[in-house]
């Protein structure tokens, strides 16, 4: 029997995959093999089309990711559920939005509690670099409150025509063929407080999972493992005149007292600063590294008081599976947060936006049944999108984030305009900033001396320690 077989990928590696590989068949004989090989391609529009009623969709999770992906649903003819358990959620996250975001996601500006213009990067040794003399007069980095935006998304969804329930997903019973439902098991509460609520099932064609860290629905799919950092966050009331200096002003501190391989932050809200820090590599003394976050800040934030405490795991590259059947993961739960300066509001939204955009396309407007090749359409887009970014920050995380010395190193660079420039282009429109090779000699001429001098101050610092 003459065959072709394709491998599969899913997104940034090549999928492992226990299922029996998919034949393409173009010949019904088995004795005598056509002369010519011929590939066929199955267009989406292939898969069954629905009757009485349009194709259904379930979104694990009401964060950023969630709500994009609902609202994105519903607007496009989905029969839309989105199952969240916290309402009121408050994610301990530093809460930093680009500038494109407001506007690709058409945000109100009444949720964004300040526009930093300015920020301070100080080195391990307290030497603070003055950043953001490149920003243009309508350019700012948003700040906001996850629970301000993440119901603002959720009710966008809900005007949409999504079902928002207020549940926790416990598990799925997976399909044995392509065309037959998900049964998501979960616990309804009505918004009711506390309580285990009331066991509940829903049978959806398609389920995208923007459940965090934690993914149930990962785990579903047997997505695998990733590292993640833990993120530890106070929030802290600060008097008036001291509220005043961090009015558009934001604060990121490198060493190896606030964080072995990250930074600790002091970043504006409404009517106080979050002051927090994270690890991979420590876990187990994260609420040292705070305190020493805390420490660095003191005198800014003297007299505050703690008015909320946070924590919450942060993945550190993307899961091996992203992808399986009808089923795909979005945000955190994908493992869509970049390593270095730890972002994952923006991609979480657009990879739930990107995802539901790859269902409402498939289905033809929630006409047609999807299939696993509609969704993997995302997964292409997205890599193709992102994935140099995520090297780039990558590897500035494992060369500068490494010693105290490379961290002198690297906020020496941020003294550098070309660097701000580049560095806050790439940041608010989300995209590697073209350079001036001229200017990009310069750099590299300067990060090597840059290094070199750390280098040299390393070796000096173990001399001492001996």
């Amino acid at each position: 029997m003459a065959s072709m077989y394709l491998k599969s990928f899913v997104g940034l590696r090549q999928q492992v995959s226990t299922e029996k590989p998919h034949y393409f068949f173009t010949s019904q004989s088995q004795t005598k093999p056509p002369r010519k090989l011929k590939l066929q391609v199955f267009a989406s529009k292939s898969s069954p089309r629905l009757t009485n009623r349009n194709l259904r969709v379930a979104v694990i999770g009401g964060g950023p990711a969630g709500g994009a992906a609902a609202e994105t649903l519903a607007k496009g003819g989905i029969e839309t559920y989105l199952i969240e358990r916290k309402m009121d959620n408050c994610k301990p996250c530093g809460g930093a939005i680009p500038l494109c975001m407001v506007g690709e996601f058409d945000l109100p500006l009444d949720i964004i509690d300040r526009r930093v213009t300015k920020m301070k990067m100080i080195s391990p040794s307290n030497v603070a670099v003055d950043i953001g003399q490149t920003l243009k007069p309508h350019e700012y980095i948003g700040m906001v409150r996850r629970e301000v935006l993440d119901a603002y998304l959720r009710e966008r969804a809900k005007d949409n025509g999504a079902e928002v329930i207020n549940g926790l997903f416990l598990k799925m019973d997976v399909p044995k063929d392509g065309v037959s439902p998900y049964v998501l098991h979960y616990n309804g509460f009505d918004g009711k407080a506390g309580g285990v609520g009331e066991k509940r099932t829903l049978e959806v064609d398609a389920v995208i999972g923007a459940d965090g860290a934690n993914s149930r629905v990962a785990k579903a799919i047997d997505a695998g493992d990733y590292d993640y950092a833990i993120a530890f966050q106070e929030r802290i009331k600060i008097p008036d005149d001291k509220m005043a200096y961090y009015e558009d002003l934001a604060e990121m501190y490198v060493g190896d007292d606030v964080s072995p391989d990250f930074y600790g932050w002091v970043f504006p809200k409404c009517d106080h600063v979050a002051v927090g820090t994270g690890t991979v590599t420590h876990k187990g003394d994260i609420k040292k590294f705070q305190l020493a976050t805390r420490k660095r800040a003191k005198d800014k934030i003297l007299g505050g008081k703690i008015i909320r405490v946070e924590a919450h795991p942060i993945p550190e590259h993307p899961r091996p599976r992203r992808l399986l059947g009808r089923v795909a993961l979005v945000g955190d739960a994908a493992g869509y947060v970049t390593k270095c300066s730890g972002e994952g509001i923006y991609f979480a939204a657009k990879s739930g936006r990107m995802c539901a955009e790859a269902i409402v396309e498939g289905s033809e407007n929630g006409k047609r049944m999807v299939d696993e090749r509609d969704l993997r359409k995302y997964l292409e887009k997205w890599d193709k999108t992102y994935w140099p970014t995520y090297k780039v920050l990558d590897v500035l995380q494992k060369v500068f984030y490494r010693s105290n010395p490379a961290r002198e190193a690297f906020v020496e660079m941020c003294a550098d305009e070309y660097v701000q420039k580049m560095t806050f282009d790439s940041y608010l429109y989300k995209t590697v900033a073209p350079g001036n090779p001229l200017q990009d000699l310069k750099l590299a001429v300067n990060t090597i001396g840059s290094l070199v001098r750390a280098n040299a101050l390393k070796k000096e610092m173990d001399k001492l320690s001996v």
